[in-house]
């Protein structure tokens, strides 16, 4: 069985982690009832609050509501859910992380990935973001292991390091979710060429869910949440900012083929500088 039917998930998250779990849970929904047994939600599924201001604040992985509901759905439902990333305390460090969860259609958390590369740019249009002052970054790349596929998981940011895609499908990811809140100026300029090369390179399918539109914190998102085949067309796109589901089938005999029509990852080599 090589055919899958996949889901992205968009949302326009907020402060409230109560609302953004019952939207979330409403999407999920919709994507099965479409067919979708594989399920990918954004970076932030729990909560978009950029400047801390709201009620809400992240807890601890045990102590999450989101993930435990959402471990929940997935065993009701029967699926394979990638809750793109959560907000997760970390007690021991005082910092957070931007954590992504794997997990199997028994509700069990069979992979947790901590986003490796913290957003700290300075984009213009006075533009600033400091991810790493209060997120804690990951140090270790992570694939799952589903009833169906090997996936790699990555998160927003990520996109822009190629060797960190090129890593997992060495080590024999077929699908690599790319959840992400992308802000509206950059994912204007990048995300849909990124996201087509980050396939094309790695011979994988991209599943790269988004969140999208003006937030309550202010802060305004890309949306155009994409999947992406091993040979880098798009599949599937939800063209805009609004939250919705985009389903596709996906057929992961296309990733050995992309990769016999060119083998560009066995022919990947060290190299010194000459400067």
């Amino acid at each position: 069985m090589t055919r899958l039917t996949v889901a992205c998930i968009q949302m326009r998250g907020g402060r409230q982690i109560a609302d953004n779990l019952t939207n979330t849970e409403t999407l999920i929904s919709e994507a099965y009832v479409g067919g979708a047994r594989v399920v990918v939600t954004p970076e932030m599924t729990n909560l978009v609050d950029l400047g801390a201001k709201g009620p809400d604040r992240p807890v601890p992985e045990d102590q999450d509501p989101t993930l435990v509901r959402l471990a929940s759905l997935a065993r009701e439902k029967a699926i394979t859910l990638i809750i793109g990333s959560l907000a997760i305390a970390l007690p021991e460090d005082g910092r957070k992380a931007n954590r992504s969860y794997l997990i199997t259609p028994d509700g069990a958390i069979a992979a947790r990935y901590d986003k490796i590369h913290m957003f700290d740019v300075e984009i213009g249009d006075g533009q600033t973001y400091r991810e790493s002052r209060t997120y804690r970054p990951g140090d270790a790349a992570v694939i799952g292991e589903a009833p169906a596929a090997r996936i790699g998981l990555t998160i927003c940011y990520d996109l822009r390091f190629p060797a960190l895609y090129q890593s997992l499908a060495r080590a024999g990811a077929q699908i690599i979710t790319v959840p992400a809140a992308f802000t509206r100026l950059t994912g204007e300029a990048h995300w849909h060429v990124l996201l087509r090369a980050r396939a094309i390179e790695t011979g994988c399918f991209i599943l790269a869910p988004a969140q999208g539109g003006t937030h309550e914190d202010g802060r305004k998102t890309f949306g155009h949440s994409l999947i992406v085949s091993p040979w880098g067309e798009i599949i599937a796109e939800k063209a805009d900012t609004d939250p919705g589901v985009l389903i596709a089938e996906i057929d992961l005999d296309d990733v050995a083929k992309a990769r016999q029509r060119v083998p560009s990852l066995k022919g990947i080599r060290s190299f010194r500088p000459a400067f």
